[in-house]
């Protein structure tokens, strides 16, 4: 598996830590608190055949600059920066896909930069706080597995953690959102490591208290398309149903076999089903 190329890109904001690769229209993928590195990254790969993939690091996430004002690890802000790369790289529009938080951003991008986006792909995502209205999310206090992810998401904010304890934490956080729990060698076999920003972690999950932009999903003017794994327990499924509703050109595909990871968990399904609603 090729590796990803490093760009740093200067924009009237700042710079901006971004990776490449493959070839076709651009794609721009960011998650709200990933730090990215030449690994790459799982959901983004899933692009790189078809398409030109930007993936971005945002402020206080890897070699991005840090922020010097907390307001600046906001949703709001993370547009506006992904907006002046889009300009500095000379794009007249772009796909934006998120997956998970990823999407939340997507979603604000679409609401207030509809005409910068070709399309708008959201995985696993939500358009409002999710984890006190619903039960069925693990960061729910009901949910039977909150404790232990709360637990492990605390674990791996330490920056002093071996890379074997950080592997094996991270590892369990993530079969917690499998619904194949035992497959997670097979999903998550290449050679893909990414770090949390511990700043931006803190920061989102302040702010995805008071997140609801649902009121403003209609306007939305571009192309939408929305997937989610039935069994999701981080953005249950509920809240890629209500998006579809109310975005008005969107499509909606449910994976039955899937928990949050359907691009992994259901690959050759995913791959089939993105590639017919994008043409």
């Amino acid at each position: 598996m090729s590796k990803w190329k490093r760009e740093m890109i200067k924009t009237s904001r700042g710079y901006f830590e971004v990776f490449v690769k493959g070839e076709g229209e651009p794609v721009c993928i960011t998650h709200h608190y990933s730090e990215f590195n030449e690994s790459g990254d799982y959901f983004a790969e899933t692009f790189t055949d078809n398409y030109k993939v930007f993936l971005v690091n945002l402020k206080d996430a890897g070699s991005t600059d840090k922020a010097k004002h907390g307001y600046e690890l906001s949703m709001v802000d993370a547009i506006l920066d992904l907006e002046e790369i889009r300009k500095t790289k000379g794009f007249s529009s772009w796909i934006f896909a998120g997956h998970s938080t990823g999407g939340m951003i997507g979603v604000l991008y679409a609401i207030h930069f509809s005409s910068s986006l070709k399309s708008l792909l959201l995985v696993s995502s939500s358009a409002r706080e999710y984890s006190s209205s619903s039960s069925k999310c693990i960061y729910n206090e009901h949910h039977p597995n909150y404790k232990r992810m709360q637990e492990l998401m605390e674990l791996l904010k330490l920056q002093n953690l071996e890379k074997d304890e950080r592997s094996k934490l991270s590892k369990e956080r993530t079969q917690l959102s499998l619904f194949k729990p035992e497959n997670y060698e097979l999903y998550f076999s290449k050679n893909i490591m990414k770090n949390i920003s511990s700043s931006r972690l803190n920061f989102f999950s302040r702010e995805q208290l008071i997140f609801d932009v649902t009121r403003k999903l209609s306007a939305i003017k571009t192309r939408t398309i929305i997937l989610c794994g039935r069994h999701d327990v981080q953005c249950p499924v509920d809240f890629s149903i209500e998006m579809s509703k109310l975005i008005p050109e969107t499509s909606l595909h449910i994976f039955e076999q899937s928990n949050h990871y359907p691009f992994l968990e259901e690959e050759d399904e995913f791959k089939r089903v993105l590639q017919n609603l994008m043409s």
